[in-house]
């Protein structure tokens, strides 16, 4: 679990601001569109490039259909006003899913997008069970702003970020909170971020039950003002094969981390203790890395394959506060310590 601080009430909409909702002009790009109720996501579909801004007002998105705002006009403005709904369906989603060059998503006042996560949460996320859907794909943005989005219980992952190219993404709140209840929220994920160069998130406010940002791929990622169970964490699934190269932390200082503060987990999903060496993790390079942890945490885990983790280089690593680990296997040269 992922959390900050803040109150995770959903917010609640502001009387008098949902406006009623006129019919955009289709013979020519209109200046606003506005679109409501269990039409509107279909009508938004087939008029998006018609509007230079989309209101999107109570829009109650019918089950098993995404909400397609795909190949916008360069410049559109999004605006989700009230509370927009997601019919229940188990499939894979996405329930949103926006791309285009210069775009701006962004929300009135009180407004949020609920997924109606409680229906579908059965402790096993993406692993099993019901088939979730994703809530928001943000494929193929760029120089695009996401701005003060309110996600509340979201089926599994959140945003998953996609060819992206100077995306930013700011004030995001996700919470799935509910989904502790008898610890049936899975893998409800804040940020997947895979292919994208120069992506920013700045002030997200996530409390979910897994990873708040997991980086796949992609160059020029920065995340800022989090908090999480680990500080650094750079995990390899057991038996795969791949290449984590170039991977360079800098000017972090932890606190408050309940698990561990460096974590490297050569051996996921398989048996502890014992990692594989499929995956290399070449140039893992960490500057300035101070900070505490609990006391009931680790400070420094390192499990690496046999001859997977190479040309490494820390310096100015001090984590303390928690417990020094024992389990450490196949450390490298160049500063790494546990």
């Amino acid at each position: 679990m992922v959390a900050s601080s803040g109150v995770f009430a959903p917010p609640t909409p502001v009387a008098g601001e949902i406006p009623p909702t006129p019919t955009p002009d289709i013979g020519k790009r209109a200046t606003t569109c506005t679109f409501s109720g269990s039409g509107g996501a279909a009508s938004a579909s087939k008029s998006k490039t018609s509007c230079s801004t989309i209101v999107l007002s109570a829009l109650a998105v019918p089950s098993g259909t995404t909400l397609d705002l795909t190949g916008l006009n360069k410049g559109t403005k999004v605006i989700f006003e009230g509370i927009t709904t997601f019919g229940y369906e188990e499939w894979s989603g996405p329930l949103v899913s926006v791309s285009g060059t210069d775009i701006t998503v962004t929300q009135s006042s009180g407004a949020y997008l609920d997924g109606l996560g409680a229906s579908y949460w059965d402790g096993k996320g993406s692993n099993g069970g019901k088939t979730k859907p994703k809530f928001f794909y943000a494929h193929n943005l760029i120089n695009s702003n996401i701005e003060g989005i309110y996600i509340y219980n979201p089926p599994v992952q959140v945003f998953s970020i996609d060819g992206a190219n100077d995306l930013t993404l700011t004030d995001i709140t996700i919470n799935a909170s509910a989904g502790d209840t008898d610890s049936l929220g899975h893998n409800t994920d804040g940020f997947d971020i895979g292919s994208s160069t120069t992506v920013t998130i700045t002030g997200a406010n996530v409390y979910n039950q897994d990873d708040c940002v997991a980086i796949n791929s992609g160059t020029g990622i920065t995340f800022s003002g989090g908090n999480s169970q680990n500080g650094i964490r750079i995990k390899t699934i057991s038996g795969a094969t791949g290449t984590v190269s170039g991977v360079t932390y800098s000017g972090i200082t932890l606190s408050g981390i309940t698990d561990y503060g460096i974590v490297v987990n050569q051996a996921y999903n398989g048996k502890a203790g014992e990692p594989t060496n499929g995956v290399s993790i070449d140039k893992f390079i960490l500057k300035q890395i101070t900070g505490t942890v609990e006391s009931t945490a680790t400070n420094v885990l390192i499990e690496c394959g046999s001859g997977s983790c190479t040309n490494w280089s820390w310096s100015g690593v001090s984590v303390t506060g928690g417990k020094t680990s024992s389990s450490c296997v196949n450390v490298p040269s160049g500063g790494a310590a546990c």
